[in-house]
């Protein structure tokens, strides 16, 4: 039975591009904006999109691969949580998103796989240093999803200003 999985992919794919109870998903967000903004935080303390977009990215990536393997790789403190706006200038806004946007089917194509008692086993968690059930890891990516779209929201506001 896959309910609870099927539950999760739906909120994964409404977060990213379907009409959500908070209002905006990250598609009506990153649609709206003008591809020279990307780049530009605009206060001091404040991400700017393409960083937030290559934050989440990672996090993505970290996941498909405790699901693959049950280890991660990546911690907080990593160079690639969070890359400077240089950095990500030299990739180019169409690969950053492109790769967001890839890491999301790649783990939707992941959990399609998996029933419901997968949500129970148990992965080690590099950043957690512990053993973790999936649902902990699955549960925290819908989360972390969701406090990152109301940052682009702040965001937005500002540079549409």
């Amino acid at each position: 039975m896959n309910i609870l999985i099927n539950n999760i992919i739906e909120q994964l794919v409404e977060i990213q591009n379907g009409k959500i109870w908070i209002g905006s998903s990250y598609d009506s967000k990153l649609n709206g904006i003008d591809d020279n903004l990307v780049f530009v935080r605009p206060i001091k303390n404040l991400h700017s999109i393409a960083e937030i977009i290559s934050h989440l990215t990672l996090w993505r990536n970290e996941a498909i691969l405790k699901i693959k393997t049950g280890k991660g790789s990546k911690t907080d403190d990593c160079e690639e949580n969070w890359l400077t706006n240089e950095k990500l200038k030299a990739k180019g806004w169409d690969k950053i998103k492109s790769e967001y946007d890839n890491t999301l089917t790649e783990l939707i194509t992941l959990l399609k796989r998996k029933d419901d008692s997968f949500l129970k086993k148990e992965y080690y968690d590099t950043d957690f240093k512990g053993n973790y059930e999936y649902r902990f890891l699955l549960n925290g990516m819908l989360h972390h999803d969701i406090y990152h779209l109301g940052q682009l929201g702040i965001i937005t506001k500002y540079l549409n200003q």
